[in-house]
């Protein structure tokens, strides 16, 4: 009784394990009780467990006992006699010690199969699920299996199968999965156990899902370029452009007029990218800029100008206002500049200038020019019966140069995007206007309003000692870098821009803004290809540094 009990104890305490068991076991289980009961009372073992009924046939000429003895007959369900009923109850005691034999050393096939078949279903509902990875992102989570609690299983060792080959690994030692996954999708991984115990047997296999999401640069990495073939497509534009004007250093006289003496000037760059929306559906950019540096009256002018997404021509739109706007500038510097410079020395040494008679000529060099850019797209687009708005065009102008005090910097704009002027030691920065806000998100004004000239103030002008730099930046740009219209009065932003520029980024591109290097150029463009979850317009920015 005490095995059976040793033995019971190590069953799995699940009634459908106990019911399983006892009905492939049933053919040992009476044997064995059977035996233990026969050597109790034989007799009773016999009459209770096949309940014969004896039939005595007695003649005239045979003693009743003499005949009981001879024509004994049992019956039963099989009629069987006393000799075979003997032989039975011999093999019944060998299967009955074969049996105790199994109790007593553990040996039972049955019992250790119904055990490793409750381990496998145990390891098989396991629930265990693993945070998302991502494609070319370093990866790492915490995996302890002594972390799920099992009922009747101890793992000794556990094993990932498929990890590597999307780029990760398990390492048991630190209780940790890391490696960089290469393959976006749903992986299924097997998980192998080996349970304490069992270690020389087959480990026991739970599957799971391991997700791996793509990386979104790959998503928007199709980069199929726009027609450019003017007989199949109306004003073809380049994916991209870039330009550098180097202003060669200034050479005065030195004292006594004897030696020379070297100033050096700044500089102007500018590019625009094709957005990677456009790029993925193979459309023409709609940004453009223009620079211009007059070595005659040594001011400069830039432009940038941002088409509309909604306008189908607004690529040449906002050509025809870079364009124009630069004509117009450097015909009414010519005409009139001189009259701007001596209003900017007055005010400058408040005697008898005043702001207002500066800002007017300013205004008749700026405004002019924003005004003939709107009146040429008009034409272009009366030119073809269509309507204005057909081109719509933001436009961002700004006229600079440098006095003995300092220097000059006048913008006129109608849209969104950005002008600014920044100082980075010390501290400065002066944003010449604001962004035109539509009621919802992304809406903006357009140079193809006519209400644009009345509407409000859009001439500004600032005189400062120095700056790092005066940037003119379309919104495929000051979204990403500056989040909101506001933020490009925050200081600190603009901080963020500069040194982005200088490489303090993830993809660490550098723009190395150096005197008359040329290379600047090509590494803005570059520098434009900056990748930023949701935003993918047109890019472009013109900087005088």
């Amino acid at each position: 009784m005490d095995t059976i009990k040793k033995y019971l104890a190590e069953i799995v305490a699940n009634e459908n394990q106990i019911i399983d068991f006892l009905e492939k076991n049933e053919k040992e289980i009476k044997s064995f009780f059977f035996e233990l009961w026969k050597k109790q009372s034989p007799t009773a073992v016999v009459e209770q467990l096949e309940e014969p009924k004896i039939e005595k046939t007695v003649t005239s000429e045979q003693n009743p006992i003499e005949s009981q003895q001879k024509e004994v007959k049992i019956a039963g369900p099989e009629n069987i006699t006393a000799e075979q009923q003997e032989s039975e109850i011999t093999t019944d005691k060998q299967q009955t010690q074969t049996d105790m034999q199994r109790f007593d050393t553990g040996v039972q096939p049955d019992r250790e199969k119904a055990k490793n078949d409750a381990l496998a279903l145990e390891i098989k509902n396991l629930q265990i699920a693993f945070q998302n990875g991502k494609v070319n992102q370093e990866y790492c989570v915490d995996f302890d299996i002594e972390a799920y609690k099992f009922r009747n299983t101890f793992v000794a060792e556990v094993a990932f199968i498929g990890l590597d080959a999307i780029g990760l690994q398990y390492f048991p030692e630190e209780k940790k999965i890391k490696g960089i996954p290469t393959a976006a999708g749903d992986h299924k991984i097997t998980m192998k156990f080996k349970i304490k115990g069992y270690e020389d047997r087959t480990p026991l296999e739970h599957t799971v899902i391991f997700i791996v999401n793509p990386d979104p640069k790959v998503l928007w990495s199709k980069n199929i370029p726009s027609e450019q073939d003017a007989t199949k497509i109306e004003y073809p534009k380049p994916d991209s452009d870039k330009d550098f004007v180097k202003v060669e250093s200034k050479k005065t006289k030195g004292i006594l007029g004897l030696g020379k003496k070297e100033t050096a000037r700044k500089d102007m760059v500018a590019a625009s990218q094709r957005g990677r929306s456009h790029a993925i559906e193979g459309k023409p950019r709609d940004d453009d800029f223009k620079l211009s540096f007059d070595k005659k009256t040594e001011w400069y002018v830039m432009v940038v100008a941002d088409g509309a997404g909604s306008a189908p021509f607004s690529r040449k739109g906002s050509q025809i206002a870079c364009q124009t706007a630069v004509e117009v500038c450097n015909a009414q510097i010519t005409e009139i500049g001189n009259l701007l410079e001596d209003q900017i020395k007055l005010y400058w040494d408040r005697k008898t200038g005043e702001r207002k008679d500066a800002y007017e000529f300013l205004h008749q060099i700026v405004g002019k020019a924003a005004f003939e850019a709107y009146r040429k797209v008009c034409e272009e687009a009366a030119s073809k019966g269509r309507k204005p708005k057909d081109y719509a065009t933001t436009i961002l102008l700004s006229i600079c140069k440098k006095f003995d005090f300092g220097w000059f910097v006048g913008a006129f704009w109608v849209g969104d995007g950005g002008i600014g002027i920044y100082r980075k030691e010390p501290q400065e920065l002066k944003v010449l206007g604001e962004a035109d806000g539509g009621e919802f998100a992304g809406q903006t004004r357009f140079l193809t309003m006519p209400e644009i000239f009345s509407d409000r103030v859009r001439t500004r002008f600032e005189i400062v000692e120095d700056f790092t730099a005066v940037i003119l930046m379309s919104d495929g740009v000051t979204d990403p870098k500056f989040e909101t219209d506001a933020n490009l009065n925050r200081i600190e932003k603009w901080h963020a821009l500069w040194d982005d520029l200088n490489g303090n980024n993830e993809d660490r591109t550098k723009v190395d803004f150096s005197d008359d290097n040329e290379q600047t150029a090509e590494q803005l463009l570059k520098w434009l290809d900056f990748w930023s979850k949701g935003n993918h317009d047109d890019r472009t920015i013109a900087i005088l540094f």
